[in-house]
């Protein structure tokens, strides 16, 4: 019993000499997520409250799906930072960011004290911010009336992703939300903003003209796509049926012409005369053998 009591107590002691040796530090930080547009410059800022005799170690990670890097170590950038990145007392500023720059970044702070060793690091999110690029559209030349159309506009450079705003004949088109004015227009298309897809149910003639969208996304200027024009038009019932009256008459002619020689026999006296020729040349064949023979 004694002997696990002073296992306890030595138990303890190491624990508060170990407390001593290494203890936590406050870091802090002016923005832990930091948004910053492409090709401008961005802050991750870390501080500490260390007097300024103490010497520090600073090192700045970047942490990835596949592992932690070092970006700053050693008194020296490393990776992609290199010659675009300078230290702003114990935090960063990244000239000309690019969207390769978005993560997650740790500030790892150390210091000796009289009390042992001191440890201390803050999380910053670094967000790079992307402006549009000119959307890819889609726009059917021509459509029957009735039918189902779709049209299509993406981009994917953009980041956050682009919403999307439809265009006819140069007037934006009105989202189908079933009261105000976009009810008053009895607007016969679907409009989705968030996938930039434009859909008619059943497309009439009135939906004729010229399309294009613009992509946007608060950063930078929007981008747009040239216009394409759609004609719509009402399926030519009478000129179905002529075409298909007209096939068939030419089927039926052909069909009696056939027919026709036959009867003449054309078909037959091809026949008969090769048979004719075949026969002829057989005979001069064994009148020739026969007399060779005599």
């Amino acid at each position: 019993m004694a002997s696990r009591s002073l296992r306890l107590l030595l138990l303890g002691y190491l624990g508060l000499l170990s407390y001593r040796k290494v203890s936590g530090i406050s870091i802090e930080t002016d923005n832990k997520n930091v948004k910053a547009e492409e090709f401008k410059e961005a802050i991750l800022s870390c501080k500490h409250k260390f007097s300024k005799g103490m010497s520090l170690r600073i090192e700045w990670k970047k942490i990835q799906s596949q592992g932690v890097s070092f970006v700053y170590y050693n008194g020296e950038f490393t990776g992609d930072l290199q010659g675009r990145a300078e230290m702003l007392n114990t935090g960063i500023r990244i000239r000309n960011v690019t969207r390769k720059d978005s993560g997650t970044y740790r500030c790892e702070i150390s210091a000796k004290s009289e009390e042992g060793q001191r440890l201390g690091e803050a999380t910053i999110t670094l967000t790079v911010l992307v402006a549009p690029t000119t959307p890819v559209c889609e726009v059917p030349s021509s459509a029957m009336t009735g039918t189902v159309v779709e049209m299509s506009c993406r981009e994917t450079e953009g980041s956050p992703p682009s919403e999307y705003q439809w265009y006819k004949n140069g007037v934006a088109l009105l989202e189908k939300t079933g009261t105000g004015s976009a009810r008053a227009a009895n607007i016969t298309y679907t409009m989705n903003k968030k996938s930039g897809t434009l859909l008619f149910n059943t497309v009439t003639k009135n939906d004729t003209g010229e399309y294009f969208c613009e992509a946007s996304n608060g950063i930078g200027l929007s981008q747009k796509c040239s216009a394409k024009r759609m004609q719509v038009d009402d399926l030519n019932i009478s000129g179905i049926i002529a075409a298909v009256v007209f096939v068939a008459l030419v089927m039926a002619l052909c069909g009696l012409g056939v027919f026709y020689a036959q009867k003449k026999g054309y078909f037959a006296k091809g026949s008969s005369s090769q048979k004719t020729n075949y026969q002829s040349t057989s005979e001069k064949d064994f009148k020739h053998t026969k007399s060779f023979v005599i």
